[in-house]
């Protein structure tokens, strides 16, 4: 089975044709190799894994999958062992290539992703803002936020693994610890001015 990837011009009135490429016959089109395509959303694969069936999926589209209940291999219908994705580097690496390849017609080369972060990950560093906080080290726990905040604009994965291993919590305790600590701070200031 082969797939067709047409480009079109975009814009007011080009709806519907297919772009001129400097020479390139206008009927051209451009097919995708089938074992570049995730065999569910049937498009190319930006960040390929390969579950424990053995089968590879765009990571987006198994975890749509897997988040709707599903817990049976799309293509095999065999029970999932476990849930685990593992990247799958080398049809990464041959997709890469083949969007360099075919640069020309209007492909564009699909960036290496970054690698989701684990909940041992969030776990540690849950663990080190409440020990911050405890300190009082402000400085430290404002630096580990930042790092939250940029892992979890990363992507919607990072964003549930982060919610979903109880980083709500330590901030909420560590932002009370500094509040609390700044009214103190603040009334103990007050008290002074009024003695003297």
């Amino acid at each position: 089975m082969t797939f067709s990837w047409r480009r079109r011009r975009g814009g007011r009135g080009g709806a519907g044709k297919t772009e001129d490429f400097k020479g390139i016959n206008q009927d051209m089109e451009l097919t995708i190799p089938t074992h570049f395509r995730c065999p569910i959303s049937l498009d190319l694969m930006k960040d390929p894994v390969t579950l424990s069936t053995g089968i590879t999926y765009d990571r987006e589209s198994i975890e749509k999958w897997i988040d709707a209940g599903n817990v049976t291999c799309p293509v095999t219908n065999q029970v999932l062992r476990n849930f685990d994705q593992i990247p799958n580097h080398s049809i990464r690496r041959m997709i890469q290539d083949w969007c360099v390849e075919n640069k020309s017609c209007g492909v564009e080369r699909i960036p290496t992703p970054r690698i989701p972060i684990t909940p041992y990950e969030v776990t540690d560093i849950r663990s080190r803002i409440v020990e911050a906080a405890r300190l009082g080290d402000a400085r430290k726990c404002q630096e580990l936020v930042g790092k939250i905040k940029n892992l979890a604009k990363e992507s919607e994965r990072n964003r549930r693994c982060i919610v979903g291993n109880g980083i709500g919590s330590a901030l909420a305790d560590s932002f009370e610890s500094f509040a609390r600590f700044s009214v103190d701070a603040h009334v103990n200031l007050l008290k002074k001015s009024w003695l003297h």
